[in-house]
């Protein structure tokens, strides 16, 4: 299991790469990749800073990996996160997930970015044409996590 909180960027293809060297009982990689986007809430954003607390959020990343592998037979996980200031259209977080079979794959890897959206302690703040602005926990965000509770 890899878990990083890092200024740098990441390789989506080496992440994987790392998941599958040399294992044969690999049958899925499911992945998700997020982006700074240039809009957020209506207006312009020319770029975001995100803030950690470090060993907190590490931690906090473990236990969500942790929740995962005891939910679904996982082979391996990469989570990386992204701090700093960065720009739109820069990746922000990976998660990659590999599995014996796709749908613990998928299921998982939605579940750790569900997670961590609501459970990971990170801050992101924007910068706007009318300054900067701490962004907020979004309900969306909150309903997404809420619902693999149910399970």
């Amino acid at each position: 299991m890899k878990i990083a909180v890092q200024n740098e960027a990441f390789d989506l293809g080496s992440e994987v790469a790392a998941l599958t060297h040399g294992r044969r009982d690999v049958g899925a990689v499911a992945s998700f990749v997020g982006l700074a986007r240039d809009i957020n809430e209506g207006s312009g954003v020319a770029a975001m800073t995100l803030e950690h607390y470090p060993g907190m959020t590490e931690k906090a990343l473990a236990a969500l990996v942790d929740e995962a592998c005891a939910r679904w037979a996982l082979l391996d996980v990469s989570v990386v996160h992204r701090v700093g200031r960065l720009l739109p259209g820069d990746p922000i977080v990976l998660v990659a997930v590999a599995s014996a079979h796709r749908g613990e794959a998928f299921a998982a890897c939605e579940f750790i970015m569900d997670a961590l959206k609501t459970r990971a302690p990170f801050w992101k703040k924007e910068e706007t044409p009318d300054g900067e602005r701490w962004v907020e926990a979004r309900a969306s965000d909150e309903a997404a996590a809420g619902r693999w509770e149910k399970r």
